[in-house]
């Protein structure tokens, strides 16, 4: 016997399928990302190279951004925590040298969303990045709720076309989700300082951190201009992040192999630990079924509701 198919088809399937568009920008690497540009980071940032001084701790992160972006792909594990609403955890591999793809195993292990997936028959889902969307397969009677097919589409020109600025927001972060991302927001802070030497995983690392300060964000001196800190100050903004720390470790060819991202955030305390490796990983994401996709823009009007439509 089906229990309250009925009920909840205009309900939980058009919550599910948003908190999954607002985790995704979360599975895998930082929550916010700083504005990219080539010459960002062009300036003196008080290093000597010369006569084997020590590098400071800008310069190094400099290196390391480089140094991770240039890698094109890597194997991700993460954990992330976002309030009550949702814990979670990812596991697979991303490739960002010629637009997003890869491939995650995403399983819900707490709050809100993993009671709502378990009532739907299942708390892990795949997901597949394409350069265009970010694709979600969800199980049998989620399937059975929401058209009979199986995977969702999330076009990122659509978010934006749904939900204005806030889902432009989210397109932005899926297209984003790389490793680099957690290097460009901490030093985009103007507060980074060395930890020290430590092992992550049995490899030597150097441990960075910093504090990133919203209301300040833009008084700070980070080599960005101002209209980049007031876009990045907007990004954060949107996200509802008031405040937000960064740990990240990088071991010694300069790439990032752990990071710790703590912020304040609209839905609550975000927390979220990643560790990076097998960088240069060969990456396939195949485009899902066309017979078994269906877009989320389409499931959003058929089920009757919009992109803030998520509590009815």
């Amino acid at each position: 016997m089906r229990i309250g198919v009925g009920r909840m088809k205009s309900t939980t399937v058009r919550r599910v399928a948003l908190s999954i568009a607002a985790a995704t920008a979360l599975t895998g690497t930082a929550a916010c990302s700083a504005d990219d540009s080539s010459d960002r980071f062009a300036g003196d940032d008080g290093a000597s190279r010369g006569g084997g001084a020590r590098v400071s701790p800008i310069a190094a992160l400099r290196s390391a951004e480089r140094s991770t972006d240039r890698a094109d792909s890597a194997r991700v594990e993460s954990s992330t925590t976002m309030g009550a609403m949702m814990s979670m955890t990812a596991d697979g591999v991303l490739g960002w040298g010629d637009g997003l793809t890869g491939t995650l195993t995403i399983t819900y292990t707490g709050g809100t969303m993993a009671d709502t997936m378990r009532r739907l028959g299942t708390t892990s889902m795949q997901a597949r990045y394409l350069p265009d969307a970010y694709y979600a397969r969800m199980g049998d009677t989620f399937a059975e709720q929401a058209g009979g097919k199986h995977w969702v589409r999330y076009a990122y020109d659509d978010l934006e076309d749904v939900a204005g600025s806030s889902g432009a927001h989210l397109g932005d972060q899926m297209r984003n989700t790389t490793p680099n991302q957690s290097v460009k927001l901490l030093l985009a802070s103007g507060d980074v300082h060395k930890v020290g030497e430590e092992t992550v995983r049995g490899e030597r690392a150097t441990h960075y951190s910093g504090t990133v300060d919203v209301a300040d964000l833009v008084g700070r001196s980070s080599g960005l201009s101002a209209a980049q800190l007031a876009d990045l100050k907007k990004q954060l903004t949107q996200a509802g992040v008031t405040t937000e720390t960064l740990d990240i470790w990088v071991n010694d060819r300069d790439l990032l192999v752990k990071k710790i991202e703590k912020g304040h955030m609209a839905t609550g305390q975000l927390t979220q630990t990643a560790y990076y490796s097998d960088y240069g990983v060969k990456v396939t994401a195949e485009r899902p079924p066309a017979g078994d996709t269906q877009d989320f823009k389409d499931l959003l009007e058929r089920q009757g509701g919009t992109l803030g439509d998520t509590t009815s």
